[in-house]
């Protein structure tokens, strides 16, 4: 009986892919961790002197090829897939929190904790973040729904700041089609108690045409 020495080249790409999304994750694990580190210490100059000196030596380890500003990772499924380094859901990310999203019978629904490093208010998340999480959220929501569009116009209403520390519950979901408009409302809630808002968003995606896509996203592979 044959035996193969090597694997067939899609299960070595898959194989490989894995294990650099597992980097990936591991890495902006321990930066994210090190993002908050940084904002809570009291250390003293000389200390802060010395961390920064070892940050830069680590930074320049991360040598090789740097990808262009309009280069898809090649750990992405752009569109609809993992984006690795979403400031919002990206594994690899140290701005991230990150969100990990799951499907809900009216839409999507995110699950996160804000840290220090996403503090507005003293003891609160920014009304930026707040923003920013609902715009992902409805956005993939329309994405789910086989709309993806480009966010055209996003009213935030804040009703109570939102906790740090503080397990979130985010939702998005699709209210309405017009032609290539997508209509869309969000929430943000504490997952201890998901019937009283923190904030809510109602928003408006448009999808590109074909030829503005192309422009906008020139490393679009295939039918993408």
């Amino acid at each position: 009986m044959h035996i193969p020495l090597t694997e067939p080249p899609a299960a070595a790409g898959a194989e490989q892919l894995e294990q650099q999304q597992a980097a990936i994750t591991r890495l902006g694990h321990e930066l994210r961790a090190l993002v908050e580190a940084t904002v809570r210490t009291a250390a003293s100059p000389d200390t802060l002197h010395r961390v920064a000196d070892g940050v830069r030596h680590v930074t320049g380890q991360l040598t090789g090829r740097r990808r262009a500003r309009t280069e898809i990772p090649a750990v992405d499924g752009f569109p609809g897939g993992p984006r690795m380094y979403s400031p919002v859901v990206g594994a690899g990310s140290p701005l991230a929190p990150p969100v990990r999203i799951t499907p809900a019978d009216d839409g999507l629904v995110g699950h996160c904790t804000l840290g220090i490093a996403h503090e507005g208010p003293p003891g609160y998340g920014h009304g930026g973040m707040s923003a920013m999480l609902l715009d992902e959220l409805m956005g993939q929501a329309c994405t789910a729904a086989g709309s993806p569009g480009l966010t055209v116009s996003l009213q935030m209403r804040y009703h109570r700041p939102i906790p740090l520390e503080t397990p979130l519950r985010i939702l998005g979901r699709v209210t309405g089609t017009d032609q290539r408009k997508v209509f869309a409302a969000g929430s943000i809630t504490t997952e201890a108690d998901p019937s009283t808002d923190l904030v809510t968003a109602d928003a408006v995606f448009i999808a590109p045409d074909p030829d503005r896509a192309r422009a906008l996203f020139p490393s679009l592979r295939g039918e993408a």
